[in-house]
């Protein structure tokens, strides 16, 4: 799924949910319903309507073939107990688990990029590497234990401190400052990282530690949608895979 470039990525009318921290897109996030009325629909139209809600979140800059191709029917959970019950965990959250491994999606979820169109971009840019090396593809998917880290001066959350006073005079390199941390507006209720991800603020870097799991009533992937929809979609590219 790409979207139509012609409408506005944050359209106001459609309200269609994005990996992004911005005002309207958080407008649109408050106003959706968390869970449609689809009584009126066939359940192939309640399948494509989940598919197209969950995929404008979940990669809306892949196409539908690249997804496919990254698509598991076999969804990982973990056998873990609560108070000694052990309720069926909503595995179905995790049907876009796979995207998780992509580098831009990484960078985002680390809260260095305020949308995975900037943190894309990073990537493009040469702004970002893998274990050391400059890795320029967005798409590339990384392996448990890699440590991705970005260049602090791209980070829109950092900015350069003030020179304390005397510093300029004295020749002290200001490059060698250290940063402070900016939060943007509307940020916050974005600003938090994933339980597969270990985020180091003071180095820019992070390690992806493995692939995201579903547990007993919780799972890990940031999502603003219910497992209800995530079934659906689930249901839908399970049938029609090619």
């Amino acid at each position: 799924m790409v979207r139509n470039s012609t409408i506005p990525v944050y359209s106001l009318r459609r309200q269609m949910l994005r990996m992004s921290w911005n005002k309207y897109n958080l407008f649109n996030t408050t106003q959706r319903a968390r869970v449609p009325n689809d009584s009126n629909k066939t359940l192939y139209q309640q399948k494509w309507a989940s598919k197209k809600d969950t995929r404008s979140y979940h990669g809306d800059q892949i196409t539908e073939r690249q997804w496919q191709s990254m698509f598991k029917t076999r969804l990982p959970t973990a056998n873990t107990k609560v108070g000694g019950v052990e309720p069926h965990p909503p595995v179905f959250s995790l049907t876009f688990a796979e995207m998780e491994r992509r580098l831009d999606f990484i960078v985002f979820r680390s809260n260095f990029a305020p949308s995975i169109y900037a943190a894309r971009q990073l990537v493009g840019h040469g702004k970002v590497t893998v274990n050391g090396k400059p890795m320029p593809y967005p798409s590339h998917r990384v392996t448990d234990g890699d440590i991705i880290q970005v260049e602090p001066t791209s980070v829109s959350t950092l900015k350069k401190a003030s020179p304390k006073e005397g510093e300029e005079e004295s020749g002290a390199s200001v490059t060698k400052a250290p940063m402070e941390f900016v939060p943007k507006p509307f940020s916050q209720p974005f600003l938090f990282v994933p339980d597969y991800l270990e985020v180091n603020y003071n180095t820019c870097s992070t390690c992806f530690l493995r692939s995201p799991i579903s547990r007993p009533g919780k799972t890990e992937i940031p999502s603003p949608f219910p497992p209800q929809m995530h079934a659906l979609a689930y249901e839908f590219y399970a049938r029609n895979r090619k």
